[in-house]
């Protein structure tokens, strides 16, 4: 029985580019009571590989969250699948917007404590009284209104290249940080309406729950997040308030919403929103890059990560352990970042 992949991720990385298979990339989860994650996560992984899905899914007992890539072809088998799950039947399949089929290249499923990493203490609220979810037209004129107030729940680096018109946008690594921050910049405005938003809803599912409990009244949700809205705006002809780029986890790292480009590139400071990981693996840093930049630096973040690359194998694996890069201190590209010297820095 086959439970994980044992292939080579660089082998099947080049297999997926090769391939001319039409995919189509999607995500969904579910809030609800996994009795045993480890046993359903392997009879899960079973039901999923084998009408070919890829993709990064987390299973804890407070239920399920994937991202995934489907052969077209084997689309409703998977659906059938899917929906075989008694709490999955029927689950809204968010469709990604700007799609070319290399989202994924094998499929991962992990158990986990939570499906979304919060920090919160679930006990001490009721996870089920959430915010109102808004469809797309709902959205747009709620926040037509100059007293409404939007929150993006989503990391800083995800907001940089795109984001809601007039969205407070807080300066968060993790939604684990995000959550105590955003309650903080609202803590004078717990009667006013509160819209939230974040890629497909997720978040902000615990996130309405959580500040319902700590005195908001009234809290609403995009339903469906950023991926549903951008459908409905299409389907319905509806104006669309999201500019720029909705940041993805999954090999392609955006799909364009907007033609806007609200993002710079975090090395020469022009029009960008494209990002990238350093070609350095001892660095790996999330950065934006223009193709220029992307040139000059042969795809690495600065001239020391661009130099090491050069390096002989040998010689990068004994540097690798006492070499300090970007990466090392930067993470997911906190900084507002402009090329000084050699690195990249913090303003």
């Amino acid at each position: 029985m086959k439970l994980f992949n044992k292939i080579n991720k660089e082998e099947l990385k080049h297999r997926l580019l090769e391939s001319n298979e039409a995919r189509t990339t999607l995500s969904f989860y579910k809030y609800a009571h996994i009795e045993d994650p480890a046993l359903f996560r392997n009879q899960f992984y079973q039901l999923l590989d084998e009408v070919g899905v890829f993709g990064r899914i987390y299973v804890a007992k407070e239920g399920v969250n994937g991202q995934a890539s489907v052969p077209t072809a084997n689309f409703e088998a998977f659906k059938e699948r899917l929906y075989s799950v008694p709490f999955l039947n029927g689950i809204r399949l968010n469709i990604a917007v700007d799609d070319d089929g290399k989202s994924f290249y094998k499929l991962t499923i992990k158990v986990r404590d939570k499906i979304v990493a919060d920090g919160l203490d679930d006990a001490s609220f009721d996870v089920t009284k959430r915010g109102h979810h808004l469809s797309a037209a709902e959205f747009n004129a709620l926040t037509d209104d100059p007293d409404t107030i939007v929150v993006d729940m989503r990391n800083h680096y995800e907001s940089e290249v795109g984001h809601f018109q007039n969205a407070i946008c807080p300066d968060a690594i993790t939604f684990r940080e995000e959550l105590p921050l955003v309650e903080k910049i609202l803590e004078d405005k717990k009667d006013r309406n509160i819209v939230m938003y974040c890629t497909g809803g997720i978040r902000c599912e615990k996130a309405s729950a959580y500040y319902l409990h700590r005195g908001f009244q009234n809290v609403f949700m995009v339903d469906g997040g950023i991926i549903e809205y951008a459908h409905q705006c299409e389907k319905h002809g509806l104006p669309n308030k999201f500019i720029g780029k909705n940041f993805v986890f999954d090999e392609r790292l955006g799909e364009r919403i907007s033609d806007e480009v609200v993002a710079v590139c975090h090395q020469c400071g022009g029009p960008c929103d494209t990002h990238v990981n350093c070609a350095n693996d001892a660095c790996h840093l999330l950065f934006i890059q223009c193709a220029a930049c992307a040139e000059k630096y042969h795809h690495c973040c600065s001239t020391k990560c661009a130099d090491f690359n050069q390096l002989p194998e040998d010689e990068r694996m004994v540097l690798r352990k006492t070499a300090v890069f970007n990466g090392s201190k930067f993470s997911k590209g906190r900084y507002k970042a402009f090329r000084v010297g050699e690195d990249l820095v913090m303003e």
